[in-house]
């Protein structure tokens, strides 16, 4: 049974072409993840990421927990098996939801007192929890519990959650390893680098979660509400801290000029729920900038929503019928701009890759910003 592994490819100045080995096939990096919440993509099937070339997704730790529980997961054989999915998986930790239900929990060094947003229930979610949670749901990438704060918490916050982080992640080091095997395929435990957009503080964070050995470090706290200028230069400065030989993953980042900027700071691997949520609200991705599809100037369009993507949706349906599904309320125009919208942020990553392969990675970004709008029209 082989282990996971990462090896580095091509290089144009800090961007950077990878192939990481799962039990569940390659992954081709730099890379984009779906999020899949609750073991979904919303309004899109297994078989439909099959489809789209998706080759690793995201699924979240404290949702599954909740419901179905991770005794229905697991008595499946795992995430794998219960959703159907032959591609690669990853799950964070459920670290976020830390912040972003704080009127629900109490954050403390034994762990995350929380109260369910389903049902009231109370649990105390320690790291050891959260690791074999996210062990016996079986992902191929596994998170440790990290403690995010939001933009403008102040130093003192940021501080505690560096300290917190480390002392976190110790301990979900401590319960299986950083390489483990659940099922009869191989799962690795990366760490995660917390310090906002305090430098020191990055440093500080970087270099305790280095010194544990992960086969892989998350970049943390970073897609919150902080101004994007700080973000990009805590993303560059991410990349002098952390090993070359191991990916690197940008939590949550970001909208396509996001991808684009960081993937020229070293990322590896992003996840954001941008291009299927947006969908949801009728916005989309095209080669040109966003769309947002109820716009009455679309409602007399008859051409294609992107006349550069060949994608199934931009070579069968026009921006007037996808309108008027979004107007009328259709599912329909929820899938179909899901659809489209991954399809468009998976081909970008394609792009990206062919470009740092052929050498010319500084001019596909200065090309892609120039023309790219990042107001929606």
């Amino acid at each position: 049974m082989s282990d996971i592994a990462f090896e580095l490819g091509e290089r144009d100045g800090r961007a950077r072409c990878g192939c990481l080995r799962t039990g569940h096939g390659e992954v081709q990096t730099p890379v984009f993840m779906p999020v899949g919440t609750r073991a979904t993509v919303k309004t899109l099937g297994s078989d439909d990421l099959e489809e789209l070339g998706v080759e690793m997704a995201l699924a979240n730790t404290y949702h599954l927990y909740l419901r179905p529980g991770v005794e229905v997961v697991a008595g499946a054989g795992g995430l794998h098996r219960f959703m159907s999915c032959r591609s690669a998986l990853l799950t964070d930790s459920g670290g976020y939801q830390v912040m972003s239900l704080a009127d629900l929990n109490r954050v403390r060094d034994e762990g995350v007192a929380l109260q369910s947003h389903l049902d009231g229930s109370r649990h105390l979610f320690t790291p050891e929890l959260a690791t074999e949670t996210q062990a016996r749901l079986g992902a191929d990438l596994v998170m440790c519990l990290d403690e995010c704060v939001p933009a403008g918490a102040g130093r003192a916050a940021t501080e505690q959650a560096v300290r917190r982080t480390s002392l976190w992640a110790a301990r979900c080091r401590a319960v299986h390893g950083p390489r483990f095997h659940t099922y009869d395929y191989p799962q690795a435990l990366f760490g995660i680098v917390q310090g906002g957009v305090h430098a020191d503080l990055r440093r500080r964070s970087a270099a305790e979660i280095v010194a544990l050995e992960f086969p892989g470090y998350a970049i943390g706290g970073l897609a919150v509400g902080e101004p994007k200028p700080a973000t990009l230069d805590m993303v560059a400065l991410a990349d002098e801290l952390l090993p070359e030989d191991r990916p690197r993953y940008l939590m949550g980042v970001g909208y396509p000029e996001d991808l684009v900027r960081c993937v020229g700071r070293g990322v590896d691997l992003f996840d954001c729920v941008l291009p299927t949520r947006n969908a949801r609200n009728g916005m989309a991705f095209t080669s040109r900038g966003r769309v947002v599809i109820k716009n009455a100037s679309h409602a007399r369009d008859h051409g294609p929503l992107d006349a550069e993507c060949s994608c199934r949706v931009c070579g069968r349906y026009s921006r007037a019928y996808l309108r008027h599904l979004h107007q009328a309320g259709e599912i329909l125009g929820l899938r179909l701009l899901t659809w489209h919208n991954l399809a468009f942020y998976l081909q970008l990553m394609r792009e990206m890759r062919a470009a740092i392969a052929g050498r010319r990675f500084a001019a596909f970004e200065a090309d892609f910003l120039a023309t790219y709008a990042a107001e929606a029209a």
